[in-house]
């Protein structure tokens, strides 16, 4: 199968066109410099020159695929809400070149976009009332092309997606206790973070395209949701630093634009994607790998 990946030279997109080629398939990766696309023919895949904000380039390679897998996301957090209407514009864009092709597009959300009070299950859908986040502009786009009879599934992936060469949040969490001194969580530290390892993530993604199911929604969770508390206590001992609860203006202080995140309490359920799929996580839980040398080479 040919399958057009964007963010195929990211964390989690390099990881899927890893997985895509191991098992056979030729893929084609967004590139959007030399650079990104050496990375690409580095690994046996082929470069498509362009970038998510050059909405012809992304039609031209949804056009020449058999399939597409959507990772690209620009994660520039103070311009958050405007690269949440890009992504819905390049769904938009990947829509319009699908319909009435019936290939497969899959696109990737998060779990964090809802905060229910209880595990996040698949089958649960944003509203007015259940998601404040700009980042169910994704799962809208996503929505309003299968509308017009477009192909699409949804992975929504946890917070935390783990492994070495991360620089997502955990290894931002690590950075600010580096700066400030100490390690910290917000009031009892209680709220829980759902995560996954990256390999199990790409494997999930490459299931969903070759068991070519109804259009749905899956979560790639290995683990439904570990305490914040526990995250920061690991990070304070491997620095060797103390941890601290943090409230009101001391966690805004300490945080910053972070702390809405800090204080994300959405535990989210894969159990659906399990049996649905046959899929199973078998790499080492976030914990496990916070106390690695993944993230700590310089302390262990």
């Amino acid at each position: 199968m040919r399958v057009f990946v964007t963010g195929a030279t990211g964390f989690v997109g390099s990881a899927v066109v890893q997985e895509l080629l191991k098992a056979g398939h030729e893929v084609s990766g967004l590139a959007r410099s030399e650079t990104s696309a050496e990375q690409l023919k580095a690994v046996g895949a082929n470069a498509h020159y362009g970038s998510i904000y050059e909405l012809d380039s992304i039609r031209r390679g949804v056009e020449a695929a058999d399939a597409v897998i959507h990772t690209a996301f620009n994660h520039d957090f103070s311009r958050f809400a405007e690269n949440c209407e890009t992504d819905r514009s390049v769904i938009e864009a990947m829509g319009e070149a699908l319909k009435s092709t019936n290939k497969p597009l899959i696109v990737t959300s998060g779990t964090g976009i809802l905060s229910l009070g209880q595990p996040v299950l698949e089958t649960d859908r944003i509203s007015a009332e259940n998601s404040k986040s700009p980042r169910k502009a994704t799962e809208e786009a996503a929505a309003a092309i299968a509308a017009r009879g477009v192909n699409v599934s949804v992975v929504r992936l946890p917070p935390s997606v783990h492994d070495a060469n991360d620089h997502g949040f955990v290894p931002l969490l690590i950075n600010l206790a580096r700066e400030k001194g100490e390690a910290a969580y917000v009031g009892d530290g209680n709220n829980r973070w759902p995560a996954v390892h990256r390999l199990d993530a790409a494997l999930l993604y490459r299931q969903i395209l070759e068991k070519n199911l109804p259009p749905a929604t899956y979560h790639a969770v290995g683990e439904e949701g570990i305490a914040f508390r526990e995250i920061a206590t690991l990070i304070g001992k491997n620095l060797n630093i103390s941890v601290k609860s943090k409230t009101g203006q001391e966690a805004a202080d300490y945080f910053g634009w972070f702390l809405h995140f800090a204080s994300l309490n959405s535990p989210a359920s894969s159990d659906w994607t399990q049996n649905t799929l046959g899929w199973q996580p078998v790499h080492c839980g976030l914990l496990a790998d916070l106390n690695s040398e993944a993230y700590f080479p310089a302390e262990k």
